[in-house]
């Protein structure tokens, strides 16, 4: 967190005209992920997981390679791809991955996105966790199940669809649906000008190639027919993914199912006991 704080405090002094330099900081305040140490408890979670580097191509950050960190539970058939959120690593699921050892013949698979937890990378965006998730899929196959938390969920579903290939289920837990809408709240948090974000967008399309407006999942249509069942799991008083946005998502989608864990959060969502206890019946 103390660079993430450093940078906002650069910005801070640096906000009332929008140069070059402010809008370099804005970019870095959006696409860097914090880092939080591992607690005892997930340094032997991951002492136990079987371990492998892959590597992904950085095209619009460093122009190179970057190397992250996978890790593999069991040796089952039915494989089980999990996608952790923003700023958060693979261990931070563990509570979920704990309870999918349980199920008999499995065979969990979990990563640290580009920029995230162990992994290489300065800056992140959702394109990394997206190259990271078929990068994943190319080194173990077509996972029965997918399981993503925030933007994980958003990146395993376009992941999914760029490859096309339809999972058994997917699982969705407080996933981020408008991706600008929450670059947005990220900037009025700090107070930068509409102005100012209007030129950072506009740069966002030049850099990316497309507007911020095609990184919304209501306009995706991946996943509604019978070739991959969709369940999502959201709590209506969540501020990072508001139930706005999970309704829109949700009623262009009828075909999903979904349940309401009110008072779970954003971020604890994925301790809930209540939300795994149905995430495993689901999976079954």
């Amino acid at each position: 967190m103390k660079i993430l704080k450093q940078i906002i405090a650069e910005i801070k002094n640096t906000k009332d005209e929008d140069t070059h330099q402010l809008q370099g900081l804005i970019l870095r305040y959006i696409c860097y992920a914090p880092k939080m140490p591992l607690r005892i408890f997930q340094e032997n979670l991951l002492e136990r997981a079987e371990k492998n580097k892959l590597k992904v191509y950085d095209e619009y950050f460093s122009g190179q390679d970057l190397t992250f960190q996978a890790f593999k539970w069991g040796k089952g058939t039915r494989k089980i791809l999990l996608t952790h959120g923003w700023g958060s690593k693979a261990a931070d699921l563990y509570e979920i991955i704990m309870a999918l050892e349980q199920i008999e013949n499995v065979e969990v698979i979990a990563f640290d996105a580009p920029g995230n937890g162990a992994s290489e990378g300065e800056l992140s965006s959702l394109l990394l966790f997206v190259e990271g998730v078929k990068a994943i899929v190319a080194q173990y196959g077509i996972p029965e199940v997918t399981i993503g938390h925030s933007l994980g969920a958003t990146a395993n579903i376009m992941a999914l669809e760029q490859l096309k290939i339809h999972p058994k289920q997917i699982i969705s837990i407080a996933p981020l649906i408008d991706l600008g809408k929450n670059f947005e709240a990220s900037m009025d948090a700090i107070d930068i000008h509409k102005s100012i974000q209007h030129t950072f967008f506009e740069n966002f399309e030049e850099r990316f190639k497309k507007p911020v407006s095609k990184y919304n999942l209501v306009d995706w249509s991946a996943f509604t027919t019978d070739a991959s069942k969709h369940w999502v799991a959201y709590d209506e008083n969540d501020l990072v993914s508001p139930r706005s946005y999970i309704n829109a998502f949700l009623n262009s989608n009828p075909a999903i199912g979904s349940i309401n864990y009110i008072g779970a959060g954003h971020e604890r969502i994925i301790k809930s006991s209540a939300m795994i206890e149905n995430v495993i019946k689901i999976i079954g």
